[in-house]
């Protein structure tokens, strides 16, 4: 088998931050095209190969190619070896799984199921730019299949569906007033006090979705507000975050948050949703999902937070995480791979692709 620590740092010592792909994505085209019975689309920076052998069941192994920025100043990140662990910018999040991913594409010409290998650009940034968005805007018959991996590192862990997130900005309104004569006026930032004492003390949710146990959170995370510093300010600003499991929809979330604001607020104060990112179910019931699981004895747990399993979801296609490299190190100065959670990841996946369900 080819040395995969020794592969991903060739990937890594290609810089590929966020916007600037095209390098990386032109060495994974030229591997996937030299793979015989492939066929490989490129739209954009994103590739697509795909087995055609009429099997029963289609498996998604998906993976994005790009990378935060590097520490400032710190000059071009280049890959370093030491013994059975590989340090560098990506090396973790996510080149270990795109490693992976196109061994499994060279080493498996007779796979069980067929597969889709998609390598999609522009992960780290907004979800408006994301590559994989821009495929199934694209072309979504490319994306058609019955299960997606993505290989985002999990530890080697089965990481299942993933939470919504929602945020808000929640507009306090006031009346303006010298700060001498506050009693004519009325503050908007004194308003916020109650309503940041009910976040604090928020009673989440643990709800148990197929077997996963997922963590509910309503948070604010940013405030502004004032006018001077002798003056009763008339608006005050509060953003909020609700992450929700997917037992609810997007509609139920944020009924649920606009019933925790409710008591907080007044005729004239506004409460607009300005992003979301909508929850996936785990879909472990499918047997290409299940087998993988059975097949390795992999843990499993959900996914705290949002990934792109999400927008799968959103088309009807059960999709988890699971990726080599510990996920506690991403975007770290020291993010770094060791090569025992690379090639249990690789087994694992190629057991898969060679049993099927």
């Amino acid at each position: 088998m080819t040395d995969l620590l020794a592969m991903t740092a060739t990937l890594v010592d290609i810089p590929s931050v966020s916007f600037d792909e095209a390098a990386l994505v032109a060495h994974l085209e030229a591997e996937l095209r030299a793979v015989p019975g492939l066929t490989v689309d490129r739209i954009g920076d994103n590739l697509v190969a795909r087995t055609n052998l009429g099997r029963p069941h289609r498996l998604i192994l998906a993976g994005h190619t790009d990378t935060v920025p590097g520490a400032a100043g710190a000059g071009r990140p280049l890959a370093r070896l030491d013994g059975d662990t590989l340090w560098g910018l990506g090396s973790a999040d996510m080149k270990g799984g795109l490693a992976v991913m196109l061994e499994l594409a060279r080493s498996v010409p007779e796979p069980a199921v067929d597969v889709t290998w998609v390598f999609y650009a522009r992960e780290e940034v907004a979800r408006e730019h994301s590559g994989l968005s821009e495929l199934f805007a694209e072309a979504p018959d490319l994306l058609a299949g019955d299960v997606a991996i993505l290989g985002e590192p999990t530890a080697g862990a089965i990481e299942a569906g993933c939470q919504g997130t929602m945020r808000f900005e929640v507009r306090l309104r006031g009346v303006r007033s010298h700060t001498a004569r506050p009693w004519m006026g009325r503050n908007a930032i004194h308003r916020a006090g109650g309503l940041l004492v009910a976040l604090g003390a928020y009673e989440h949710r643990e709800p148990e979705v197929d077997g996963c146990q997922y963590r509910e959170a309503l948070q604010a995370v940013h405030i502004e507000g004032g006018v001077s510093g002798n003056v009763v300010p008339d608006e005050v600003l509060l953003q909020v975050n609700h992450r929700y499991a997917p037992d609810r929809s997007g509609v139920e979330a944020e009924a649920h948050v606009r019933d925790v604001l409710a008591p907080f607020l007044d005729d004239g104060d506004t409460v607009e949703v300005v992003d979301h990112g909508p929850a996936a179910a785990p879909g472990l019931g499918h047997p290409l999902l299940s087998g993988l699981v059975e097949q390795s004895g992999l843990e499993v747990r959900a996914k705290l937070g949002w990934t792109d399993v999400a927008f799968f979801g959103e088309h009807g296609v059960p999709a988890v995480n699971f990726g080599p490299g510990d996920p506690t190190v991403a975007h770290m100065a020291d993010e770094h791979l060791h090569r025992s959670t690379l090639e249990a990841s690789y087994a694992a996946l190629r057991k898969l692709l060679e049993r099927g369900v």
